[in-house]
């Protein structure tokens, strides 16, 4: 009988452990099995997107942890797109994290790192393209119509608009 006292509360807690483990695995695997960044078809080219669907740009004189859009007036426009310490972003080739002045880790790819626009309202709209302030915001195309992505480190590299 004392033995039978002391079991039902073990399996109580063991069982509620389990059950922790269970849901925590869950929330856990269902966040990191999501892709970060997304590729889309649109008008012909291929862009990305974030995971809601929203076009992703890159300013054209952010390179290699060299930050412009850090003033209250510009993250307000663009918002980057950041990840918690420790994920790694999936979802398209050449994606990496750099480290935004304010410590937050952000999504780049090659090397330019990547934000959305407050005016694009609904997946595929493109409204900060070609957007001009100290430098040019452009989507980052991955396959279509001249294709458009961060300079490469060597050589001249750039965007089809040009700078």
């Amino acid at each position: 009988m004392r033995n039978a006292k002391l079991i039902v509360p073990a399996l109580v807690v063991v069982g509620a452990a389990i059950l922790i483990g269970v849901f925590t695995a869950v929330s856990m695997g269902g966040g990191h099995s999501k892709a970060v960044v997304k590729t889309k078809t649109v008008g012909g080219r291929t862009i990305l997107v974030n995971r809601r669907g929203m076009t992703l740009y890159h300013l054209s004189v952010e390179r290699r942890g060299h930050f412009i859009c850090t003033t209250a007036a510009c993250l307000a426009e663009w918002h980057p797109l950041v990840v918690a310490r420790g994920a790694t972003p999936t979802g398209a080739k050449s994606l990496s994290v750099v480290k935004r002045p304010d410590g937050r880790r952000q999504v780049a790819y090659k090397g330019g790192p990547l934000y959305t626009f407050v005016e694009d309202r609904k997946p595929g709209d493109m409204k900060g393209d070609g957007f001009k302030d100290v430098g040019t915001w452009h989507v980052i195309k991955v396959a279509g119509k001249s294709q458009s992505t961060p300079a490469s480190s060597g050589g001249s590299g750039g965007y089809s608009g040009g700078y």
